[in-house]
């Protein structure tokens, strides 16, 4: 614990969800599985696939790391809290759990900005891409997009150890997030709120408007293109990533700019649920429904393990058959 900091709170209780455990627990497992099914499989694909080695798959395949990582950061704790009496957390491991998932969520953030720039450059300045989207820059692209979002979460988790909690220490949420531990601190949290408020303020804004201007510019470009056709095909290589965003901005914007107040604990749970777990959840379904290149190669892998499924159980069939012959004879 930071020094400065005189908590009486040794431990968190998650409050979480109180009805329809059971089936909520089935609802979120099945969920979670479908995320890491569906995350670690398009990351395997484009990292065993030469045809995907290209800049906007580089970016996706982080994009499904991200996603796996900030599920996995909540969904076990969320799940073994649906089956237990009481779902306690230590107050260090609260503030690590916050802490992983600021860092997550805050890249994801910068990294949708960063796709929408490298789309821009793609449609916008084709002859050019290979030089301004290398493979260098890529990397720094996205290890400044990291950075950053570990800057932001250590800034967010001072400012959480900064605060005194003397009870009580109940969360009304399923982790720790900032609005409902400010709720229960026994400090100013003026100054907490402020810095919230201007870091998330300053982040959403930036890759809202980095995201907006290339959108603008990709908008003026197609609609230069003489052909309905040509027009159409520039613009479906665009159309996934732009309901990516809408689906993680929007949530996000509800989650943080939405206040806590007594009576809207269960809305700020539910945009947490569609944050953390049904965005990742629907990312790789998105992304591989609108790309040719990703169903057809999908496919391929498909019908080859079902055929080498179908080989290992004529092999097998065949060696009972032999044996069961030779014991005739």
């Amino acid at each position: 614990m930071a020094a400065g900091n005189h908590s009486n709170v040794t431990e968190f209780v998650l409050l979480g969800f109180t009805d329809l455990q059971e089936l909520l627990f089935v609802m979120f497992l099945l969920t979670y599985i479908i995320v890491l099914v569906g995350n670690l499989g398009m990351i395997v694909l484009i990292r065993t696939n030469s045809q995907f080695h290209m800049p906007m798959y580089f970016f996706l395949s982080h994009l499904s790391f991200l996603d796996v990582c900030c599920s996995s950061s909540i969904v076990p704790k969320l799940l073994s809290g649906l089956l237990a009496e009481r779902n306690v957390i230590s107050f260090n491991g609260c503030i690590t759990q916050f802490f992983f998932f600021a860092v997550l969520g805050t890249t994801e953030a910068i990294l949708l900005a960063v796709m929408a720039y490298d789309r821009y450059v793609a449609i916008c300045k084709p002859l050019h891409y290979l030089v301004a989207m290398s493979h260098e820059v890529c990397v720094q692209l996205v290890v400044g997009s990291y950075a950053a979002g570990s800057l932001n979460a250590l800034v967010h988790t001072c400012s959480l150890l900064q605060l005194s909690f003397c009870g009580p220490n109940l969360v009304n949420h399923f982790y720790c997030e900032m609005p409902p531990l400010l709720l229960l601190s026994c400090s100013d949290t003026r100054l907490s709120k402020m810095v919230m408020a201007v870091c998330v303020g300053f982040i959403i804004t930036t890759c809202v408007l980095a995201i907006v201007v290339s959108y603008a510019c990709i908008l003026l470009s197609i609609w230069s293109i003489p052909s309905t056709e040509g027009r159409h095909k520039a613009f479906s290589t665009c159309t996934s990533h732009l309901v990516a965003v809408a689906l993680f901005y929007g949530s996000a914007a509800f989650l943080y700019f939405h206040p806590f107040p007594a009576n809207a604990e269960d809305q700020g749970k539910t945009a947490s649920i569609f944050y953390s777990l049904v965005t990742p959840m629907l990312n790789p379904f998105i992304y591989s429904l609108r790309n040719k290149e990703v169903r057809r190669t999908l496919r391929r892998a498909m019908d080859k393990f079902l055929s080498c499924l179908y080989s290992h159980r004529s092999c097998s069939d065949q060696t009972k058959a032999g044996a069961t012959w030779s014991q005739q004879n």
